[in-house]
């Protein structure tokens, strides 16, 4: 067996077809992960839970579930019973839940056993994964698949360089403004953020109950929708007919690509093209302006409130003072104490603003002004989804300056808007880079509720593209 092109699905028809034992599979991810300590991927690993598990799959387990005895991992800030759930930060390291987070417990019922939880940018708040409050290798952050000097991305970091390293083939992280597919596309793996709702959010530490959701993330997008099944229900997706789908382009979403982006993605382009996908131009003016309008303010704001609920359904009587006082990262400190704690919103020449006004607007004016822009740019082109570089650049070096807040800005500017609309977006890997020989991802946003014409879409461009090559070892 190809454990570097091993995928969930083909993983879970050999578990079926008694072609290989969960403990096999288990030990390997297993031995995998503890070889790759140097990536910072995990902040724990369960070796003596998840070789219980797979020993009892083989012995009586349920060969029919979807995801029999296949080791996956969980992004550590959705709880997992029995394992300490951190959120990437201190003050939460000791807090150990008593059940499942709903997304985690459908993917156990489903036969999936969980290995680890994987690491994150602190309190999922950055697109680096240069969290200095745990390591398990050398330096600090967590390291890209495919060169360790280099960010994974975030927030879900950890799942992002597990995929990528071919630690496991599928996983779980959250996603608030890119956190599924920032890591995705950086590691070269497939994700979903899906229609916000359509996945419980209980039993996650939060930033905003309007943007965030659970996002899963695998090897191709026909493993991201096996979890999708898992998790949200509904038959098996079949690939699209290419010719049958129309994809808009929008001109200000190829702003600040490098090189390698630049070129891949145009090539991905004309592959579409060839395979008989209908590309049209199209226009969004007003998409910038709108979605600054509501990003930030939301996020932002939301942001107290929302972890001052779970804290107090953590019982660990932290209050989000505490909490905020053990940050250990400095571009987290900085928000949370700048920021979020004060309810505060940065305004122009450096001042600071009462954030409830500007959150206020935000809610009841741009973000309906921003979801009827996309509803209407769909509708009005019969677009079955806008296409663009996940992220304008590959990988860049993992250090403290990575979680700049222009790095930040530059890593979301396409993940972003579609994220404050509630709308789904799946990553895809298209290509290594020319120069960097780095992954590079295409997204493709689509209308609310489109999630499994998107994974139909992704299957069939998978198959187009196919899988990008493991890293050296």
């Amino acid at each position: 067996m190809d454990f570097d092109q091993l995928t969930l699905t083909q993983a879970a028809a050999d578990l079926r077809a008694g072609k290989v034992t969960s403990t096999a599979l288990t030990s390997e991810a297993l031995a995998r992960a503890k070889a790759n300590t140097d990536l910072n991927a995990f902040v724990i690993l369960d070796e003596a839970g998840a070789l219980k598990a797979a020993a009892e799959f083989d012995a009586s387990g349920d060969r029919s579930k979807p995801l029999g005895g296949v080791p996956i991992v969980i992004k550590d800030n959705i709880e997992v019973a029995g394992l300490p759930c951190s959120a990437g930060t201190p003050a939460l390291k000791d807090y150990v839940p008593s059940s499942d987070a709903p997304v985690a417990a459908r993917l156990r019922a489903a036969g999936a056993i969980i290995i680890g939880k994987t690491s994150m940018h602190e309190l999922a708040f950055g697109i680096s994964g240069y969290n200095t409050a745990f390591k398990t290798g050398a330096e600090f952050g967590v390291r890209n698949a495919y060169d360790r000097a280099l960010i994974a991305g975030g927030s879900s970091s950890g799942t992002g360089a597990a995929l990528g390293a071919r630690i496991v083939a599928g996983g779980l992280g959250t996603d608030t403004g890119g956190s599924v597919r920032v890591p995705a596309a950086l590691n070269g793996c497939a994700s979903l953020r899906p229609t916000a709702g359509r996945y419980p959010r209980e039993g996650i530490a939060p930033i905003s109950h309007t943007r965030d959701t659970a996002g899963p993330m695998a090897a191709t997008i026909a493993d991201v929708a096996l979890l999708d099944r898992v998790i949200a229900g509904g038959d098996d997706v079949v690939p699209a007919d290419l010719k049958q789908v129309r994809i808009g382009i929008v001109r200000s979403m190829l702003t600040n690509l490098d090189a390698d982006t630049e070129t891949a993605f145009q090539a991905a382009v004309a592959t579409m093209k060839a395979q008989g996908v209908t590309v049209v131009e199209i226009e969004m003016p007003q998409l910038a302006g709108l979605n600054g309008q509501v990003g930030f303010p939301v996020a932002l704001y939301e942001a107290y409130d929302d972890m001052v609920a779970y804290l107090a359904h953590t019982g660990t009587g932290l209050s989000i003072e505490a909490l905020a006082k053990e940050i250990a990262s400095p571009d987290v400190k900085g928000t949370y104490d700048g920021l979020v704690i004060p309810r505060k919103l940065p305004g122009p020449d450096n001042t600071l603003l009462d954030a409830r006004p500007i959150y206020d607007a935000a809610i009841g004016t741009a973000r309906p002004a921003l979801q009827a822009l996309y509803s209407d740019t769909f509708s009005g082109n019969k677009l079955d989804a806008i296409a663009f570089p996940t992220t304008p650049r590959v990988a860049i070096q993992s250090n403290p300056d990575s979680s700049s807040l222009e790095n930040f800005g530059l890593f979301i500017q396409n993940t972003d808007p579609g994220s404050n609309a509630g709308i789904p977006g799946i990553q895809l890997p298209i290509a290594l880079g020319a120069t960097s020989t780095l992954p590079v991802g295409l997204e493709l946003d689509g209308p609310a509720g489109s999630d499994r014409r998107l994974l139909a879409i992704g299957m069939a461009l998978d198959t187009v593209f196919g899988r990008l090559p493991a890293p050296a070892r």
